[in-house]
């Protein structure tokens, strides 16, 4: 593929709305989410904590975010809150090992409107995050 060609595809993708913002703190899941989200032509900007995520100055505005709930320090939800209040109104998916109601009714109450309990099936995650993009409009076309 063509230098113009793989920058035609990139701004394609982009205007289809398929921008994902993951943040997930072990490697291998990491590595993994982001092989799963290409194949199926997904732009994935990964990070491995909530404070690379914030201090990445190039960071186009994501479609949908990722989120691991329980990060080193700052935490997913916490991320979430910091990106709304950059303006970033985004679909979230919060994902974590810890499937308990109270963490869920947290998740709900800080405005996360999905939830992948650990371990998850990359298929359920891509169900989910088609269904959440196809519903919006396309990144290029949102005023903001």
């Amino acid at each position: 593929m063509t230098a113009d060609a793989a920058d035609t595809a990139d701004r394609t993708t982009r205007r289809q709305g398929r921008v994902v913002l993951l943040v997930e703190d072990d490697e291998g899941l990491r590595a993994a989410l982001v092989r799963v989200l290409s194949a199926r032509r997904f732009e994935t900007k990964a990070f491995a904590s909530a404070e690379a995520a914030l201090a990445d100055r190039d960071l186009d505005w994501p479609d949908c975010l990722v989120v691991d709930l329980n990060l080193p320090a700052l935490s997913g939800l916490d991320l979430v809150e910091r990106l709304r209040q950059r303006g970033v109104t985004a679909p979230a998916v919060a994902i974590s090992a810890n499937d308990e109601a109270r963490v869920r009714d947290e998740v709900r109450r800080r405005g996360v409107e999905h939830f992948l309990a650990k371990p998850f099936l990359g298929s359920a995650l891509i169900a989910l995050l088609e269904q959440i993009v196809g519903r919006q409009q396309p990144a290029g076309d949102r005023c903001g």
